[in-house]
């Protein structure tokens, strides 16, 4: 087991009110600005989330999160991710992304408008996302 020193606590919050705490070796999260990772004593930061998967590592093995995006700020011993949604990938309800997804190709199909358009484009990147976060784990 790692000392407490080694590890960073993360704690993960949602508009929906859930709330989790993890103590972690590293995180690994999709930025607006690239992929970036954080270890125990990095630099203060904040930065904004894109629509993908975080990783965090401990002692326990990995964990992988599906995000749609949010904040996260980094201060010297606690991570707080802000996102808009996050589920943890073997929460994931597959056959719910997989009609998240159907639905979105159907409305891009259709779209007409240009707020429409967007919409469904993201929809289709949030459960593309989720699937693919979901595979990840089932897969190995």
């Amino acid at each position: 087991m790692s000392d407490l020193a080694d590890s960073i606590s993360v704690v993960i919050v949602t508009p929906a009110g859930t709330r989790d705490e993890y103590n972690v070796t590293h995180l690994r999260a999709p930025g607006v600005e690239g992929d970036f990772g954080v270890l125990p004593g990095h630099l203060p930061f904040m930065t904004i989330l894109r629509v993908g998967a975080f990783y965090l590592d401990s002692d326990q093995g990995r964990q992988v999160w599906a995000t749609s995006g949010g904040f996260v700020e980094v201060l010297g011993d606690r991570i707080t991710i802000l996102a808009e949604t996050a589920e943890m990938s073997d929460r994931i309800d597959l056959d719910r992304a997989e009609s998240a997804r159907e639905r979105a190709l159907g409305r891009l199909s259709e779209g007409t408008a240009d707020l429409d358009i967007a919409r469904a484009r993201l929809a289709l990147a949030r459960s593309l996302n989720r699937i693919k976060v979901a595979h990840e784990v089932q897969d190995g």
